[in-house]
């Protein structure tokens, strides 16, 4: 919520908030959500509060807070996550007047689960109450009880609970997309017309993707799917989309592949790409588990390699007068050297998105990471440049690693005076 409502967004999409737990009376474990909510004024479209808590006190404390705790449909019933009534009622339904009225609480809009997915919530709730019982038998308090119940509820119900979350998850992203149009329609009636961008953003990197193939073993049938990725190209992709003009600079080879990238661009100005014979376009396979986890990944990164400081250098002047310049983990070490000391000299500040653990630390091998004033690595690439800046790194399993044990291991690298480390952290249900 306070990076959305920082980065202008008003519409913010979750499956369910946190709220007060069960006799939160006496243990005072109420989620910051819900302070959150009270001071930060955006609109959260969830399928209302999450059944392992206390929907009851949740409702209470965020009239406390000052919250618009609001329906969305024809009824006042407050959903229970998997059940689209609860048994309490919210003041209003389709509210969105604190946003006109410019105040500084937020907004909850609940969303009850579409009716074709509520049939089995009777019985997901009668697993919650189970889930609810044997935590307190068993002790189990604080931070582990949210990951507890989870996990016990997707037993109990057969997994039935996690498609019904999918479920509801999916129609709260299709009721907020809808918000979000219509809010910005709002604001701005005229819409189409955008504010001349002042300087381009280069973005360098480009592959093309084929994600998800369902592997198990040696040949089994599966799907395949084609789509255009490359970290460079995706960011280029998206400020384009939001009204930016970024140029963007990769290679591509002269073959069927590069075709079709250049056809899916055609939105993007692809004057800083090359077109290179003998080389093939970049295109990486991706071999997904039944789980969605990457099992193995095939890489033809080699055309990469001819993104060269000869090449970027023709656009010199182009990346001098940037307001950013972004460039990702593919191109070569010496690239990543001449584009980090132009950006120095000139005082443009760099984005470096490290695309994988092993090349994470390419701007750690020489004094490039000086001239950066954003990265964003996920764990792994994290400790990749950890360890290249000889920092110790953590023994062993690293994904259940719990906060405290994290902070440590991105405050070594901002302690190099990195202005800014963007990380995600990510929750349990």
């Amino acid at each position: 919520m306070i990076a959305a409502h920082r980065a202008g967004i008003p519409v913010f999409v979750t499956g369910g908030v946190g709220g007060v737990h069960h006799e939160g009376e006496k243990t005072m474990d109420v989620s910051a959500d819900l302070t959150e909510l009270g001071r930060t004024p955006v609109a959260v479209i969830s399928a209302g509060v999450k059944s392992i808590l206390d929907i009851g006190r949740t409702l209470e404390y965020l009239e406390t807070e000052g919250v618009c705790v609001s329906t969305f449909g024809d009824s006042t019933d407050f959903p229970a996550f998997f059940t689209p009534k609860s048994g309490f009622k919210a003041p209003c339904r389709g509210g969105t007047r604190s946003l006109e009225l410019g105040l500084s609480s937020g907004i909850l809009l609940a969303v009850p689960i579409p009716a074709e997915h509520a049939a089995p919530g009777n019985a997901i709730e009668e697993a919650v109450q189970q889930a609810l019982r044997e935590a307190r038998l068993q002790g189990v308090q604080g931070k582990e009880v949210t990951p507890f119940l989870l996990q016990r509820v997707n037993e109990l119900t057969g997994g039935q609970s996690l498609e019904s979350n999918i479920a509801l998850i999916k129609n709260n992203a299709r009721v907020g997309s809808r918000i979000a149009v219509a809010l910005s329609q709002l604001r701005n009636p005229k819409g189409g017309q955008r504010k001349k961008p002042g300087q381009l953003t280069p973005l360098m990197g480009c592959s093309i993707l084929l994600p998800p193939l369902q592997f198990g073993g040696q040949t089994n049938p599966g799907q395949v799917h084609q789509s255009f990725g490359g970290v460079g190209r995706n960011l280029a992709d998206c400020l384009c989309r939001l009204g930016a003009k970024p140029l963007f600079i990769s290679a591509l080879g002269q073959d069927e592949h590069a075709n079709s990238v250049m056809h899916y661009c055609s939105h993007m100005d692809m004057g800083g790409v090359a077109r290179l014979k003998g080389h093939n376009t970049a295109t990486y396979c991706a071999v997904i588990s039944g789980t969605g986890e990457l099992s193995l990944g095939l890489g033809d990164m080699d055309i990469h390699q001819q993104i060269t400081e000869n090449y970027v250098s023709q656009f010199a002047d182009c990346l001098a007068q940037a307001r950013l310049v972004c460039i990702d983990g593919n191109i070569p070490l010496s690239t990543i050297q001449y584009v980090c000391g132009l950006s120095r000299r000139h005082g443009v500040p760099v984005c470096f998105e490290p695309t994988d653990e092993d090349k994470s630390c390419k701007p750690f091998l020489s004094d490039s990471w000086t001239a950066l004033s954003f990265i964003s690595p996920n764990l792994k690439e994290l400790i990749g440049i950890n360890r290249a800046l000889g920092y110790p790194v953590p023994q062993g399993e690293i994904w259940g690693a719990v906060l405290p044990d994290i902070i440590p291991i991105y405050s070594l690298v901002c302690a190099q005076s990195i202005p800014s480390l963007y990380i995600c952290i990510y929750t349990y249900g």
